[in-house]
This record gives structure tokens, C-alpha cells and sequence, in this order.
């Protein structure tokens, strides 16, 4: 069984090293978020948990469904 790791490019983001346009990917390596630039090889992480909770803050609430 093969464990690739699934990579995306993120568009329009600008590395913060290098200041290249469209370089930096995207990917979960043990349950980290990683970014790294394919140009420089500038590299961050941010555990999981963190991703979460920066993504709910800004949430809003429109309704809530219930059948």
C-alpha cells in the first residue's frame, strides 16, 4: 500500500522568503499542515488543531438546518 502525500499549489499566494507567485504547496504529513515554496525551498508548519480553530473564528453562522 502506497502513503503518498496528497500536494496542492495554493494560486495567488506569494512566498514569503522568495516572494515568488504561485510556488507554495500545500500538504498534511502527520497531521501537520506544511507549506513549502518549490522555488526556494522556504518551509512552515502548523499542527492541526491550530489550522482548526483559525478557520472557525471566522466562521459565521446563517442558519441552522434542522428536518
Amino acid at each position: 500500500m502506497s502513503n503518498r502525500i496528497k500536494k496542492r499549489f495554493i494560486a495567488g499566494a506569494v512566498c514569503p522568503k522568495c516572494k515568488a507567485q504561485d510556488s507554495i504547496m500545500l500538504f498534511f504529513q502527520d497531521n501537520i499542515e506544511q507549506l513549502e515554496c518549490v522555488q526556494c525551498g522556504y518551509h512552515e508548519s502548523q499542527p492541526q488543531e491550530q489550522v482548526k480553530k483559525a478557520s472557525r473564528e471566522q466562521e459565521q453562522v446563517i442558519g441552522v438546518f434542522k428536518p
